[in-house]
């Protein structure tokens, strides 16, 4: 509620564009999930069990509660760079994505869970940080990498949810993938243009600062219909994959 706020104060023309405080290495953390490496967290059965369900739906709540921070983060820290409409189109992520943990919250409660009930991990922060003192490498990260791996991995998770008879857990992955193709889509406008002013090419600077900043492997499935629709042609990748 409170992102929701923001993002609503913003766009009412209650908060003024100014920058007059540092933005904070780390974000503010509820007591629980209990935060482990990734290589730490403990495996999630594939099966249809109910344990294993909660654990699917804590799993993406806390991509979820995460992405709020990230949207928050990528607004305040580099707002004053970018522009205004850097920072409207940020909030706008960071009231979806508040918008999709309350539905996800709201699911766990209905299975018997609540979010913080199980150990989640940090590495979606970690690739922020590290990506704190550079926006193009920002956005090279997490929306055109991190974000687009969502809309990759989201229609096969959306149809074995279908198929274990969750209607209604399809319909909240459906959701989120149509507002994640819009989130990448801001990633890779404000990175095209911010290429664009240096004269570079954004598909070889992307697939320079992926290389230096992304400490994992791309490899398919690739969702390239909601790739291209986000503005993530088959170029970027080239050499990548």
């Amino acid at each position: 509620m409170a992102t929701r706020k923001v993002a609503r104060d913003w766009r009412q023309g209650r908060m003024e564009f100014a920058f007059d405080c540092a933005m904070p290495d780390q974000p503010a953390r509820p007591a629980h999930p209990e935060l482990l490496p990734p290589a730490q967290m403990p495996r999630r059965s594939k099966g249809g069990s109910q344990r294993g369900r909660i654990a699917l739906w804590h799993s993406v709540a806390h991509i979820e509660f995460v992405a709020i921070d990230l949207a928050l983060d990528m607004a305040g820290r580099f707002g004053a760079e970018m522009g205004r409409d850097f920072v409207s189109d940020f909030l706008w992520v960071a009231a979806d994505e508040a918008m999709h943990f309350a539905l996800l919250d709201r699911k766990l409660r209905t299975m018997g869970s609540y979010y913080g009930a199980l150990p989640a991990h940090d590495g979606l922060w970690q690739a922020a940080h590290e990506t704190r003192h550079d926006v193009a490498a920002r956005l090279a990260i997490v929306p055109m990498m991190l974000e687009a791996r969502g809309l990759d991995v989201t229609p096969a998770m959306t149809d074995r949810v279908r198929a274990l008879g969750d209607e209604n857990g399809a319909r909240i992955l459906e959701r989120i993938l149509d507002d994640e193709i819009r989130h990448v889509r801001f990633g890779t406008k404000h990175f095209g243009e911010l290429c664009r002013t240096n004269d570079e090419s954004p598909q070889e600077i992307w697939q320079i600062l992926v290389r230096k900043h992304f400490h994992g492997a791309l490899k398919p499935p690739f969702n390239d219909s909601a790739r291209a629709a986000a503005g993530l042609s088959r170029d970027f990748r080239a050499g990548i994959v």
